[in-house]
């Protein structure tokens, strides 16, 4: 790939995925600090996987069909800065309600930026794409995520707001150098018919449901009301970045020991499983620990725990899934875990409104402790099955 096409794309998801996280560390507490309701501070939160499980399977059905991604990714960084821009002149909770769901539309065109990369390479470099383009997004949320908490604190919660406005105008200018080849017809689109084929295959179907339970967790923790509870010990708007940096870096680094280390010794399944009994201990820790320092040494475990099995199940969603539907299979697990990051915060910040603030803590804890045992039970099923196909030869 030239040197300036590479470079330009990964300044333009950079930008992007600040733009998307650079207020949610300070998110919640900023939304209380306006006197909403826990109820209506879930809603809110709940609204960004909410409009995803609408939108995003349809527009990228929609963006096979007509072959172009440039548009999407302008949509993305312009959608990204007019949630920011909402925020920062909103006083009505209606208006803020809509500032998160217009990032929703946003995190929706994400699926184009991941398509658009991998044309960049040959078709058996597809894997190192993904790899370099995983990095990308990590950086940029971490980024995005390390400011928030420092801008709040120096100039107020709106300058994190507007800066963030910026950040995605300079994005959505810089996707006009961006040059998209055209495709041939190497690469199958998502089809609709292929859709209602993969729904019936078991081990998509229990990746995804284990999916959805590991976003209720992160969208009720880091990206919910995590930072809440910083607050509540007695943390500072800039101490919210330094829980960040403690929960991300974890969070990153997991991935590549996992999968380099972990895997190898103890195998996919358990590595899963291990990664969501620590992540629910470490959730319901959140409720129960006296200080921010404890908390955020809880949160370097849970980042790391999170960062285990997310990746993983990503990679199993479409292990056993035929190379010719594999597009359309991850369009359904993008969807489905979508509903994770809407439930989660939903169902918390009713539960935060009725008994308190902790109590969505250990919601979150059953629910990583109900994927655990899920994924118990389907992994000796598998070894089962596994071990009777090979006995019928």
């Amino acid at each position: 790939m030239p040197f300036n096409r590479f470079f330009i794309f990964i300044i333009v998801t950079l930008l992007y995925w600040i733009t998307l996280y650079i207020y949610v560390p300070i998110l919640s507490p900023y939304l209380e600090s306006r006197g909403l309701s826990y109820s209506l501070v879930g809603i809110i939160l709940g609204s960004y996987g909410f409009v995803q499980i609408i939108i995003r399977l349809p527009l990228g059905i929609y963006s096979d069909r007509i072959r172009k991604r440039k548009p999407f990714l302008a949509i993305g960084l312009a959608t990204g800065a007019l949630s920011c821009l909402l925020f920062a002149i909103s006083n009505q909770w209606g208006w803020t309600l809509a500032a998160r769901a217009v990032s929703g539309i946003s995190a929706s065109c994400w699926v184009a930026f991941t398509v658009l990369f991998a044309s960049y390479y040959n078709k058996n470099e597809a894997t190192r794409a993904m790899g370099y383009i995983s990095t990308l997004t990590v950086c940029g949320q971490l980024i995005g995520m390390g400011l928030s908490g420092w801008l709040a604190d120096k100039w107020g919660w709106n300058a994190t707001f507007w800066a963030g406005t910026l950040i995605g105008l300079l994005g959505l200018a810089a996707t006009f150098a961006i040059k998209e080849p055209k495709e041939g017809t190497s690469r199958i689109p998502i089809q609709v018919k292929d859709l209602f084929s993969v729904m019936h295959n078991a081990s998509l179907v229990k990746v995804s449901i284990l999916a959805i339970l590991a976003h209720c967790v992160l969208f009720i923790t880091m990206f919910g009301f995590t930072p809440s509870q910083a607050v509540s010990l007695g943390a500072t708007k800039s101490e919210l970045s330094m829980l960040v940096f403690a929960f991300m870096i974890p969070h990153a680094a997991a991935a590549y020991i996992t999968s380099k280390w972990i895997v190898p010794r103890i195998g996919a399944w358990n590595a899963i499983m291990i990664g969501f009994t620590f992540s629910s201990i470490c959730t319901i820790a959140v409720s129960l620990l006296p200080s921010f320092g404890w908390l955020a040494a809880s949160q370097a475990f849970n980042g790391f725990a999170q960062g285990m099995h997310i990746p993983l199940l990503l990679g199993l969603a479409i292990q056993r899934i035929e190379p010719l539907k594999r597009a359309s299979a991850m369009g359904f697990y993008q969807s489905a875990y979508s509903i994770g990051m809407f439930a989660g915060p939903f169902i918390a910040g009713w539960l935060n409104q009725s008994y308190g603030l902790t109590s969505g803590f250990y919601l979150g804890g059953a629910f990583g402790l109900t994927a655990a045992m899920l994924t118990i039970v389907w992994s000796r099923a598998d070894k089962q099955s596994r071990h009777t196909v090979t006995e019928s030869f």
